[in-house]
């Protein structure tokens, strides 16, 4: 089974070939995040849970008060992150529908909260139609150029993404900033990545906004693992936690650090376990097999993998486990998986999905055509870990040492972020 769980960080020696010779010192400490993970607190779930029911009863039976659908479909958004239900996005999906049908202002401010809810689906293509028409019309141009440039950059769109970027220059906006964050790490500049994300929690801290702080705080923490300075990592995820207790998101992290960097996979479980009872999506049965795997429980792994197909199969998911569902399925069932990866590829044409699918192509056998892939539309265009360990895989399939010994290198200072499971391999290679 290939590595399915992938947080932006990375270039940890440890792991590695050289792990072995340095002891580290531990990062992650339970009695810092013990009191998060077993509160009954879950301000998240209660806040959403008190606006959808405040919305609701003041929208009038037959749905026509336009003001109301809004914030009733807004509300919904915030049901589905703090639970994982999908159904709520369709609850919101529908509510944004008919809200734009029947109103005759503001559109186009439905017109993004529709859009933000395709983006949470994966409909990448309908958000840009979308957004696109709504520029055109009566609009927030600046609000919705933001939207845009998120969009093109999912649609792998780089250098329209870029041209929107451009417009919006302005170093003292927070929306703006964090775009420029992803932009650099887009383009291999994690150094001024981190630095615009920085500038952006000083707005954040300067305005007191607890949502842009838990925002920044754990995005941060990406970036600053991703750097390879955990200890900044888990510090940003504990000052989430301060804000939002019931934060999944950063407890996932929290896990991950226990696990691929502390090699403690038991408290790695007992971290998602607490996650799991409140917050239900599949990628979690992915971590769970990720370490089964890693400990040499075949069955259990199996087990795991199957529970999320199962999961992540399910209507209300649309798209959105895609990608994984094509990791799993390449080794077992590469035919499914090499359609799976045909749709991404059309719907979204970037550097990762194209790994993906010349990583199907390898395993059904079409070697060549799979190197085809690779060196037209992923070597050089992307420096995600898990596009290279796929390219290196088509490489050693290819005879392509040079190229393997060099991609080696690359993959195993990216220990962290890649997981053990994949780290042994690459260290075969």
């Amino acid at each position: 089974m290939m590595k399915l769980f992938i947080f932006f960080f990375g270039m940890v020696c440890l792991l590695s070939s050289c792990a072995t010779e340095t002891e580290i010192e531990p990062i992650a400490n339970p009695e810092d995040y013990n009191p998060y993970l077993y509160t009954a607190e879950r301000s998240s779930l209660l806040e959403a849970e008190n606006e959808v029911a405040f919305w609701s009863k003041r929208l009038r039976p037959d749905s026509s008060g336009v003001g109301d659908l809004g914030p009733l479909a807004s509300a919904y958004t915030r049901l589905f992150d703090a639970t994982g239900n999908a159904t709520y996005l369709t609850n919101a999906e529908t509510l944004y529908k008919k809200a734009m049908a029947i109103s005759a202002n503001n559109k186009d401010i439905y017109a993004r909260g529709l859009a933000r809810t395709y983006i949470s689906q994966h409909r990448f293509k309908e958000a840009a139609t979308l957004l696109k028409q709504s520029y055109e019309g009566v609009s927030s141009k600046r609000a919705t150029q933001f939207m845009l440039f998120d969009v093109l950059m999912e649609l792998g769109k780089y250098e329209e993404a870029e041209s929107y970027l451009k417009l919006l220059n302005n170093t003292s906006d927070y929306n703006y900033l964090i775009r420029k964050a992803k932009w650099s790490d887009h383009t291999g500049d994690l150094t001024n990545a981190i630095n615009y994300m920085e500038s952006a929690k000083a707005i954040a801290e300067s305005r007191d906004s607890k949502p842009l702080k838990i925002w920044t705080y754990s995005n941060l923490g990406d970036y600053y693992g991703h750097d390879g300075r955990l200890d900044q990592a888990y510090k940003h995820y504990l000052m989430t936690l301060e804000l939002q207790p019931d934060n999944a998101y950063v407890k996932k992290g929290i896990a991950w650090i226990n696990y691929a960097y502390q090699n403690d996979a038991p408290e790695a479980r007992r971290i998602l376990d607490s996650v799991m009872k409140n917050h239900k999506v599949p990628d979690y049965y992915l971590l769970l097999a990720e370490m089964a795997e890693n400990e040499g429980d075949e069955a259990e792994a199996a087990e795991y993998t199957e529970t999320f197909i199962n999961a992540a199969t399910n209507e209300a998911y649309g798209r959105m486990y895609n990608t994984h569902l094509i990791e799993v399925l390449a080794e077992k069932d590469p035919n499914r998986a090499m359609a799976i990866a045909e749709v991404e590829v059309t719907e979204r044409a970037t550097p990762e999905t194209y790994s993906l699918l010349a990583y199907t192509k390898l395993m059904k056998g079409e070697k060549e055509r799979a190197l085809d892939i690779i060196e037209s539309r992923v070597k050089d265009k992307t420096s995600e870990p898990m596009a290279a360990y796929y390219m290196a895989l088509v490489y050693q399939a290819n005879g392509r040492t040079k190229e393997l010994q060099k991609l080696k290198k690359e993959l195993q200072e990216a220990a962290f972020e890649l997981g053990p499971v994949l780290t042994k391999k690459i260290n075969k290679f």
